[in-house]
């Protein structure tokens, strides 16, 4: 099952979670996406979705806290893990945070891939770079996707693409998979889905 249109796409909230452990007993697969505070994670899992109130954006950075897992067509869960690095969260929530992260990460055994978001108009980030090597390192299996391309133009957008993995490529045998996307026109929308579909099915 190939999604087409966004009507091919049902997505409903299932539950929040403060750590792994707490996460939903079911063996179904998980895609979890994750990235720095305002890359526009919310933005991106809602234009997936096809729907603009999925999972709740602000024009605050750091707003999601817990584990979102959403039960997509009855077949798989989307999960929207806590950002990352955001300066203005005292010790303890930062801690407690990196808590969750790292718990579901290392620990999820129904996680698939994890896709790393990236804001394609910044220079590679150490904190980005960082955890690229934790996820490496650890064996996670991952994908990079690059958000907000409607900012720039077609040709900066793909040079942008093609300097952060030139940055990565000395330190990988082979780079991982990557997207363009954007919420704004729907870029990359039809190729994430596909690769979560595709890989859905080949664990049938």
């Amino acid at each position: 099952m190939h999604p087409e249109n966004k009507e091919s796409i049902r997505a409903v909230f299932a539950t929040s979670s403060q750590y792994v452990n707490q996460c939903p007993d079911t063996k179904l697969p998980e895609y979890a996406f994750i990235g720095r505070s305002n890359v526009g994670k919310s933005s991106l899992i809602n234009m997936l979705t096809g729907n603009k109130k999925l999972a709740k954006t602000s024009a605050t950075p750091g707003k999601t806290t817990l584990i979102n897992h959403f039960l997509v067509n009855d077949e798989w869960y989307l999960v929207d893990l806590p950002g990352y690095g955001y300066a203005k969260r005292g010790k303890a929530q930062k801690a407690a945070i990196e808590k969750a992260i790292e718990g579901y990460i290392l620990q999820r055994r129904q996680l698939v891939c994890l896709f790393l978001l990236i804001d394609i108009r910044h220079e590679p980030q150490r904190i980005d770079l960082d955890f690229i090597s934790f996820l490496g390192e650890n064996g996670i299996p991952f994908a990079i996707v690059f958000t907000k391309a409607d900012k720039l133009s077609i040709s900066k957008r793909q040079a942008a693409v093609e300097k952060y993995l030139a940055h990565l490529e000395p330190y990988w045998e082979e780079l991982p998979p990557h997207f363009l996307t954007s919420s704004v026109d729907g870029a990359g929308k039809h190729e994430l889905l596909n690769y979560i579909f595709e890989i859905s099915d080949s664990l049938r």
